[in-house]
């Protein structure tokens, strides 16, 4: 496989964040809708986590089974095929009538996740221009967690102040597939001779040797990151609606969205700071953001959920677009896109696996106590990355590569 550049010819990498980011809003759509949908089919709160993470083990299977997918056929197939799975995730959520569409709506939205977040990263910063791939990085990381807090924000304020609570939102954003759509028929293709077909060959975690030294501190940051998103996008409506007594969808969705938005500030520090500072130090600001959330936890404070949020989110993106940035430079151009398929498997990981012990913990020990058991092991999880990634920069992994390889 080889890859060329897009730039100067038709549109270029911004486009192809602009689809990246309209694919992932869809994503996050039901986040603010969880609390309708549970007075009208009737599950608990464990429910919620558990539906949450069917999106995210479909994302994890695609990206084990078909990560490296659009290094073989080409990138447009691969993310129109994941628009595709897009639409057929709004059209279960139109239809819902209970849980089994529901389940149906959000195993088509991880399919779509988990075909983006390898294939539009990848495309996005192929289609930069020379002189243009710390802003391609940037514009990837940022589409991926604008779209991520967008989807929320948008379904919050049609709930709450439009008609058809359940059904304008996914209207909508069907249209917006529609646009993103054409836009990829117009993108250049930057994989050189794809294949009209290929075999799908399940990669697992596989990581070139050269990329190993970047990649653990990276994706364990990663982890914590995407833990601390997950719970905002699956318990935080909960949390606000039953223990602050705020039960307005639009304050539901804007607090999902702070983490997201604080997210992309990070990752504009990131840029500044530099990819061997920013890791530790943005593990170090998730830290300080998980202890505000616990804190707000205790006192039943939205003005410190906010805070946390934002100082959470910052933390995570600083380390999140110096770690993706790593890996992706680190990559040999024939094995990026698996590369990074595998990154975010491990991020993905993070988004499920301790959202769930969450919505466990709650049925027993309530939301609250389970919150606080989330962050005390998160913030040590993160802590370790952090002291990881400062006493072993990852900077120095870059070194290790092979000579010739392709950045």
């Amino acid at each position: 496989m080889i890859v060329r550049s897009g730039a100067g010819r038709r549109p270029g990498y911004f486009a192809a964040a602009l689809v990246f980011a309209i694919g992932m809003a869809g994503t996050t759509l039901p986040t603010p809708l969880y609390g309708l949908y549970q007075q009208e089919i009737g599950f608990s709160e464990l429910m919620v986590t558990v539906v949450f993470a069917v999106y995210a083990v479909a994302v994890i299977t695609v990206l084990l089974v078909a990560g490296n997918y659009s290094d073989e056929v080409g990138r447009r197939p691969v993310l129109l095929c994941a628009m595709g799975f897009s639409a057929a995730s709004a059209a279960c959520f139109l239809l819902e009538h209970g849980l089994p569409l529901l389940f149906a709506g959000r195993l088509f939205s991880g399919f779509a996740a988990g075909l983006l977040s390898g294939a539009a990263t990848a495309a996005v910063i192929e289609l930069a221009g020379p002189g243009q791939k710390a802003r391609a990085g940037f514009a990837a990381t940022a589409a991926n967690m604008g779209g991520l807090g967008c989807g929320p924000l948008l379904a919050g304020f049609l709930a709450q102040y439009a008609v058809w609570p359940l059904a304008l939102t996914f209207l909508v954003h069907l249209a917006l597939l529609a646009v993103a759509t054409l836009l990829i028929l117009v993108l250049p293709e930057t994989v050189e001779q794809p294949k009209r077909w290929a075999r799908l060959k399940p990669q697992g975690v596989a990581v070139p040797d050269e990329v190993k030294g970047v990649f653990v501190p990276a994706s364990v940051a990663a982890f914590a990151g995407f833990a601390l998103l997950g719970l905002f996008t699956a318990v935080a409506p909960s949390f606000v609606a039953r223990t602050l007594d705020v039960h307005n969808l639009a304050v539901s969705g804007a607090v999902v969205f702070s983490v997201f938005l604080a997210s992309i500030a990070g990752q504009t520090l990131s840029g500044r700071v530099g990819a061997r500072r920013a890791l530790p130090a943005g593990c170090g600001v998730l830290v300080v953001g998980l202890l505000v959330v616990a804190t707000s936890l205790l006192t039943e404070s939205l003005p410190l959920l906010v805070a946390g949020a934002l100082c959470g989110g910052t933390g995570q993106g600083l380390a999140f677009r110096a770690a993706l940035s790593l890996v992706g430079n680190a990559a040999p151009a024939e094995h990026r896109g698996g590369t990074i398929s595998a990154f975010f498997v491990v991020a993905y990981t993070g988004i499920s696996l301790p959202v769930v012990g969450v919505g466990a913990l709650a049925q027993g020990w309530g939301l609250r106590t389970a919150g606080l058991v989330f962050a005390g092991c998160v913030m040590v999880l993160a802590a370790c990355a952090g002291v990881y990634a400062a006493l072993r920069p990852p900077a120095e992994a870059l070194d290790q590569r092979r000579p010739g390889t392709r950045a």
